[in-house]
């Protein structure tokens, strides 16, 4: 019986060895580092402001990452139990502030009574910002990369909500949202079809027309005829798929990056990154 198992066992850990080679092969085969030349030809994305060089989704941060010559800069959206969009990566506080909760049960008010906490966990000055105050700050110094984190059935009617304070600011030009969610940007394209859209997901397996999303679903170039840009986690695409994106007329963007010396070397259009004054 114990060999029964232990030949299971290693069967299981190489068909997971080799799904794993298959799902991201730019982990593998993919060449190192990219020149000057190359980066001057990237749109560069600050990831949730310049993640590596702020409190990430911070006012602060993201005024870091637009002097630090970002071309976009990438927030996530969540909304509180009081209807109020707010820019933060998680589902709840606990990580980014001094406080506790999910943000769809907390007013403004009450993620206000906490405050964001830097590298080494102390409270800073800076509480969780509005998505108008990021607008406000962000002004026509640089174009946003909005990702709205809704799955499931919370934050019904964010996309609106969205839509309502970019028109507010005369940002609809300026901004791009992408989402893991298909339903979110089906919802934003039936609303108002003149907003970029681009389609978040880790990986497309080898040989079938099958995505990795966080689930897996079924792809094709006619489910997603209104997606620019196809957004993959940079091991999870290889040149022969970023050629194929490319001849349908769409883009491709990695993420998420630190140093172009120590990255994989793919021919994207934009990268995606915690580090965006190494790439300038």
């Amino acid at each position: 019986m114990r060999k029964v198992m232990l030949i299971l066992s290693i069967f299981f850990v190489i068909v997971l060895a080799l799904l794993v080679y298959a799902m991201f092969p730019s982990l593998f085969f993919a060449a190192k580092g990219y020149s000057a030349g190359e980066i001057k030809g990237l749109t560069v994305v600050a990831h949730r402001g310049g993640a590596s060089i702020g409190m990430e989704n911070s006012l602060s941060c993201i005024e870091k990452g637009i002097r630090a010559g970002a071309d976009m800069i990438e927030i996530d959206l969540h909304l509180t139990a009081d209807g109020v969009v707010v820019v933060c990566h998680d589902q709840s506080i606990d990580r980014t502030t001094d406080g506790e909760g999910l943000i769809r049960e907390l007013t403004l008010e009450q993620i206000r009574t906490h405050h964001l906490v830097d590298a080494e966990g102390n409270a800073t000055s800076e509480t969780i910002p509005t998505l108008e105050e990021v607008l406000d700050l962000v002004g026509d110094r640089c174009r946003l990369l909005i990702e709205i984190k809704r799955t499931q059935d919370i934050y019904q009617g964010i996309e609106q909500k969205m839509l309502d304070i970019l028109e507010a600011h005369n940002m609809i030009d300026r901004v791009v949202v992408q989402s893991f969610n298909d339903s979110v940007l089906a919802n934003i394209h039936a609303i108002r079809t003149d907003v970029r859209l681009e389609k978040l997901l880790f990986c497309k397996l080898p040989l079938i027309p099958v995505i990795f999303d966080g689930t897996f679903s079924r792809f094709d170039y006619e489910k997603y005829n209104y997606i620019e840009s196809f957004n993959f986690f940079y091991g999870g695409v290889d040149d022969s798929m970023i050629k194929d994106i490319h001849s349908h007329g769409k883009e491709v963007k990695i993420w998420t990056l630190e140093s172009p010396d120590e990255t994989v070397h793919l021919a994207v259009d934009a990268v995606i990154t915690n580090r965006p004054d190494l790439w300038q």
